[in-house]
Order: C-alpha cells, then sequence, then structure tokens
C-alpha cells in the first residue's frame, strides 16, 4: 500500500519528461496533460494516456455543461480541503482505478494525494477501501460522478468476466469478448476484460478479419470469401462463421486461422473439434450461458465468445465517501 502524490501537470501539455510515450517532433503528436507517472501507469496497463485524458474531458464537460457544479461550489469553501474514500459496496472484480485518477487529475486545480489500497484485477468484499484521495473538497465532489461511472462500468464487466473465467478453470478454452461495446469506451471495456482474466477478441475491423454469414452471401460461398480475404490481406488473422460441419470442413481446408463456431451445440463442438484435429483454433458462440459454459469449454474449444461481457454488465457498486473532520 503505497502513497503517492500526484500533481496536476501544467494544462495544454505533456512537458518535460512525460511518460505518454509521444514524440513531440512527431507530426501526429497529441499532447497529454496528466501526470507523468500517472501516465506510465496507464501504458503499462495497455492504455493511451491521451485516450483516457480525453475520455475523462468528455464525461466531465457532460456533467458540468459549460457550468460550475453549483451545489458544491454554493456549499464548500473554495479551500477546503478533505480525504475520501473509492469503496466497494458489494464483492467483485475491480478495474479502472487508474482511469478514476485519471479524472481527478483533469478537474483538481491543485495537487492531489493518493492511497491505493488495491490493484485492479483484484478481487474486492463490501466495505473494502479501494483508492483513498486528499485534495480541495470542492474537486473531489465534482469529479465524483464521472469517475465513479467509469469505475463502477469497469469493475462491473471485471467482475462478469471472472465469473466465467472461473467456470472455465482447468480447461484450455478462454472467454473472450466482442465488438459489442460502448461507442467511445471500447478501449477501456476490453481493459475490464483483461482484467477480469478474459482475453480479448479484435480491436478493430483492421487488425483481424471476421467473415460472417453476410460476407458469405455477398461473396457466393463461406470458402470464396475466406480466399478473397486472404488475397486481399494476406498478413491479416483470418476467423470465419461457420453454422454447420459441412462449412467447418470447406474453410478448415481452404487454410482459415480461427473458425467461430455459430450457435454450435456442445455435441457438435466436440465433432468439430476431431474434424480439425489442431489445424485451426476453434471458438463456440451463440447459446452460452454461466451454466453450460463449462459443457462448452470440456467439448476441447479454445474460446467462448460471449458479447454479454461488455454488452450487458451490470455495474459493480462502488461509492465515494468523504472521511469525516477529525
Amino acid at each position: 500500500m503505497n502513497t503517492h502524490d500526484l500533481p496536476l501537470a501544467p494544462a495544454g501539455g505533456c512537458g518535460d519528461g512525460c511518460a505518454c510515450g509521444a514524440d513531440p517532433d512527431d507530426d501526429t503528436y497529441m499532447e497529454c496533460g496528466l501526470d507523468p507517472a500517472l501516465a506510465a501507469l496507464l501504458t503499462e496497463a495497455g492504455l493511451d494516456p491521451v485516450e483516457v485524458e480525453d475520455l475523462a474531458h468528455v464525461a466531465l464537460q457532460e456533467d458540468l455543461a459549460d457550468g460550475v457544479d453549483v451545489t458544491t461550489v454554493a456549499t464548500i469553501p473554495e479551500e477546503a480541503v478533505a480525504t475520501a474514500d473509492f469503496t466497494a459496496r458489494e464483492a467483485g472484480v475491480v478495474a479502472g482505478l487508474r482511469v478514476a485518477e485519471a479524472v481527478l487529475s483533469v478537474v483538481c486545480a491543485d495537487e492531489f494525494e493518493v492511497e491505493r489500497h488495491v490493484e485492479d484485477g483484484d478481487r474486492v468484499e463490501a466495505g473494502q477501501r479501494l483508492l483513498s484521495v486528499t485534495t480541495r473538497t470542492q474537486d473531489l465532489l465534482t469529479a465524483e460522478r464521472s469517475a465513479l461511472n467509469l469505475l463502477c462500468r469497469m469493475s462491473g464487466i471485471a467482475t462478469a468476466t471472472r465469473a466465467w473465467a472461473d467456470a472455465l478453470e482447468g480447461t484450455k478454452a478462454r472467454v473472450r469478448d466482442t465488438r459489442k461495446t460502448t461507442p467511445g469506451l471500447r478501449a477501456l471495456e476490453k481493459y475490464a476484460v483483461r482484467c477480469g482474466g478474459g482475453v480479448n477478441h479484435r480491436m478493430s475491423l483492421a487488425d483481424a478479419a471476421l467473415v460472417k454469414d453476410n460476407h458469405v452471401i455477398a461473396a457466393g460461398g463461406v470458402a470464396q470469401a475466406f480466399r478473397a480475404v486472404r488475397e486481399s490481406f494476406p498478413e491479416v488473422p483470418i476467423e470465419v462463421e461457420v453454422d454447420t460441419l459441412h462449412q467447418l470442413r470447406e474453410v478448415v481446408d481452404a487454410g482459415a486461422d480461427l473458425i467461430l463456431l455459430d450457435n454450435f451445440t456442445p455435441g457438435e463442438c466436440e465433432e468439430a473439434v476431431a474434424v480439425v484435429a489442431g489445424r485451426a483454433a476453434l471458438e463456440a458462440s451463440g447459446r452460452l450461458t454461466l451454466g453450460n459454459a463449462r459443457a462448452y469449454a470440456d467439448t476441447g474449444v479454445d474460446y467462448l465468445a460471449v458479447g454479454a461481457l461488455t454488452h450487458s454488465s451490470p455495474i459493480l457498486d462502488i461509492g465515494l465517501d468523504l472521511r469525516a473532520a477529525e
């Protein structure tokens, strides 16, 4: 449990020694106003500090609407300082603590101090302190909802993912997300999946191909669609969705890297594993629930695709509590 002083970086730029990794001499340089130490932690987590800072600004702008927090400004003296605790209201897996710090960094007019009690990916219990922050009281209360919205959302995804990962423990299957994410929050939501023990599918339409039923119809067949992608983008990994064992044989013979078994039963998945015989990775999709996850995993498939991780997970209830004056 460490205490860190995180001064707000000068507005409008990284300043000397910023850890966001950007090159100010590059034409594509985007400035990062977060503290270098916080930017470094976000980068280590696989998050872009500039993107996180931008999301923090968007969330705060939505909340403030070019005005001020009228309740807080009216009731709290400007010079007042307080300590507040982010506290879990229920058990789960936490994700997004550094993102919450980024929101505070954008709001805080003065330096603020954080005490980190847990890390992203940790299991927590109801009543457990996650993060303690000392700074101007007005800033704490103005940042509260924006920070909690992101932290609760990400922690809910991590908690749901951990339940699936636990159900698959002892098998080779891994639970995997999809692109069914909240617009603008994909990087954060997929990071939360990783915190919960899941793995990520492609981040965008550009980094891998997924041949689905509409592509098959447009191309005139599943094997034709696969070959068209392979010829146009020979270096890109290709996954192909199939509905039948006949289609499966076609695409595995054509050389598919990964095959998505759409709405197959566990028995059909077991047949598919035998047909493929290790020549491609297999991903089960559709019909999946926590109740049948183990049955699918035991067939020998490599992944279970669960869109609900990001499109339907409930939040993890987390609150921000000001400590009473001593």
